[in-house]
């Protein structure tokens, strides 16, 4: 199991990450990309993936044309009320990576 991030972890992590939204419903983060074409997005895509299957972290996305949409989140953090999923310190490393490719 991973450790959910806690209030405090979770608002340093996000003032560092100032495109991302946060989802406190899902207690996720998300953020739109777009490219100058579909072939731009398709390679943003690949880079990503690559980084994420070394990380074994893997981001839930959509892609339209150019467009991409990336939320994040770890499926198998513990929240404090018991439910499973939440944001993880493997989610804003994933973020930070997926910045560093831009």
């Amino acid at each position: 199991m991973v450790a959910q991030l806690n209030d405090a972890e979770r608002q340093a992590a996000l003032a560092a990450l100032p495109d991302w939204e946060y989802d406190g419903i899902r207690d996720a983060i998300s953020r739109k990309f777009k490219f100058a074409d579909f072939t731009e997005a398709y390679a943003f895509m690949t880079r990503v993936a690559i980084h994420a299957e070394k990380m074994d972290h893997h981001p839930e996305w959509f892609n339209v044309y150019n467009n991409v949409d990336i939320t994040l989140t770890t499926h198998d953090a513990k929240r404090e009320n018991g439910e499973n999923g939440g944001l993880s310190q493997r989610d804003i490393d994933l973020a930070r990576t997926i910045e560093a490719i831009l």
